[in-house]
């Protein structure tokens, strides 16, 4: 009977996270909806100004320097989390067992 309510408690509970997890999908469909709005905003506010095809090509090249710097700070962290190996972790587990081995003390 244990075994039983766990299995219905875990199915609850996955349907909820399910449910948790669409939700959190649908959030961000709608938060890329609402950038793009955003990036049009820009270009009709700039196009006040200028020519329409001029302020679409400035944002672009807003749009383009922002992901060479997000994709330049990217590649920086992924570049520091490498290797992957935890370095610590594997020199403390060796240096147990050479203590086991009685090969320090």
């Amino acid at each position: 009977s244990e075994l039983r309510l766990a299995q219905v408690e875990l199915a609850e509970k996955g349907k909820k996270a399910g449910i948790g997890v669409g939700l959190f999908s649908a959030a961000g469909l709608l938060a890329l909806f609402g950038l793009g709005t955003l990036i049009t905003t820009a270009i009709l506010a700039l196009d006040l100004a200028m020519p329409a095809w001029l302020a679409a090509l400035i944002v672009a090249v807003v749009l383009f320097a922002g992901a060479g710097v997000a994709a330049l700070i990217g590649k920086k962290e992924v570049s520091a989390a490498t290797p992957a190996a935890p370095e610590r972790a594997i020199a403390n587990v060796r240096e147990d067992v050479d203590t086991l081995k009685g090969g320090h003390a």
